[in-house]
């Protein structure tokens, strides 16, 4: 499906899953992005019939292989789980706009941590990159900029040193859409 809004200053919003596994040491899961060939976390475009939760569990199924039921979502210690019968969704660790000055357009991204200790069910959607790995805090570290940019290494290293021990891993079938 093509991106909703693509126009010059508009602005598209997307999601990005962010993955820990948890084994010996936690180690964050990046692939090579299609389009960027740099190492990037998970994430897309938030379609028309989609809200931000939908996207997130689709978009993580196709480029990780992972199903939603296979990770607990990193949350701050005193949310909100139940407001009746308004769908509550986990809360991004950010919201941030980027710019894409070659198009004169915007992605508002909302950015989700989860953490899981399996393997993925499935693998990545035909069409998605297959190239996927994970990094130590060390490896992404030593990884060249030119294989991931500053800014996403920056991304990754806070989930790692900040958000996995100041929030809590929840069930992801608390949240519904």
């Amino acid at each position: 499906m093509p991106h909703i809004n693509t126009g010059p200053g508009q602005h598209d919003p997307t999601v990005s899953a962010f993955i820990i596994r948890l084994d010996k040491e936690p180690r964050i899961i990046l692939h090579i992005h299609k389009y960027t060939g740099t190492y990037l976390h998970f994430g897309g475009h938030i379609e028309r019939d989609e809200d931000p939760w939908q996207c997130l569990v689709r978009e993580t199924k196709e480029e990780s292989g992972y199903d939603i039921s296979q990770l607990k979502i990193l949350q701050p210690k005193n949310s909100l789980k139940d407001l009746g019968e308004a769908n509550i969704h986990p809360l991004p660790f950010l919201s941030v706009t980027y710019h894409y000055k070659e198009l004169d357009h915007f992605h508002d991204d909302y950015k989700y941590a989860f953490v899981t200790h399996e393997e993925p069910k499935d693998k990545p959607k035909k069409g998605e990159s297959e190239a996927i790995r994970s990094f130590s805090r060390k490896e992404l570290l030593e990884l060249p900029d030119g294989q991931i940019k500053p800014r996403d290494r920056e991304l990754c290293l806070y989930v790692l040193d900040e958000l996995m021990s100041d929030w809590r891993p929840l069930d992801t079938g608390l949240f519904r859409s």
